[in-house]
């Protein structure tokens, strides 16, 4: 048993990271796209945790009621979920704004300089 996996490092690889993970990441951009607060998407990792965690109970015979792994999955969710927010809400911000913003990097836009400055 380690401090952030129970059964071993693949399993909670494999359903946290790849299959939580990707679901998170999906649903960040989704709620980005639908120009949604992050609360709400806090909100739904929370959710998304609770099914994660029984997963890992179901499938791989994981402790259920555990605040100690239910903590540390809820976190890599909502780690994972906020990159596919943002990296959406940059996108949208230098896209349908375009002449008020440009990428300043992949997780930040900035004000575009007008042309006398």
């Amino acid at each position: 048993m380690g401090i952030l996996w129970e059964n071993s490092f693949l399993t909670f690889l494999f359903v946290t990271v790849l299959v939580g993970g990707g679901a998170g990441y999906l649903a960040g951009r989704a709620l980005a796209s639908s120009w949604r607060p992050i609360p709400q998407l806090i909100f739904y990792m929370l959710l998304l945790a609770a099914a994660v965690r029984f997963f890992h109970f179901s499938l791989f015979e994981g402790t259920l009621l555990s605040l100690q792994y239910y903590a540390v999955d809820a976190l890599v969710l909502i780690g994972i979920s906020l990159l596919g927010y943002r990296v959406t809400r940059v996108r949208q911000m230098v896209t349908q704004y375009r002449w008020l913003y440009e990428r300043a990097g992949p997780f930040s836009w900035r004000e575009k300089k007008a042309a006398g400055e």
